[in-house]
């Protein structure tokens, strides 16, 4: 019995953003952990990230941490052609990467208004 077109496409995109995940988590995790930085290493890293990235067809995002997540993983792409030092490229992904989680954690985590009057009815 073949799987529905759904079924198929839904898979397909799970992979998608999976990829782009690990691709955007390799490259932080190589800007941070990497004693001797250089941009010779960083490009690359890319390539190599992007071999993995290549071989999964690009689907349309419409979530909007998810095209945001897509749209950081074009814009690393791109600085592997940037004339700029591997310091500037490091703090320009590191802060762009954190604003993404930033987004994300503030739809996680909501702050109780009024914590006191939680408790109001434990007297």
């Amino acid at each position: 019995m073949a799987a529905s077109q759904k079924v198929i496409d839904s898979s397909n995109r799970l992979r998608y953003i999976r990829a782009l995940e690990r691709f955007h988590k390799s490259i932080v995790s190589y800007l941070m952990n990497t004693p001797e930085l250089s941009k010779k290493g960083f490009d690359k890293k890319i390539d190599n990230a992007l071999k993995l990235l290549n071989r999964i067809e690009e689907i349309d995002l419409y979530k909007g941490e998810l095209k945001d997540l897509q749209t950081l993983v074009k814009k690393i792409i791109s600085l592997k052609d940037s004339e700029d030092a591997i310091e500037d490229i490091k703090d320009n992904i590191i802060y762009s990467s954190n604003q993404l989680d930033k987004s994300k954690n503030s739809k996680r985590y909501k702050k109780d208004k009024h914590v006191n009057s939680k408790y109001d009815d434990w007297n």
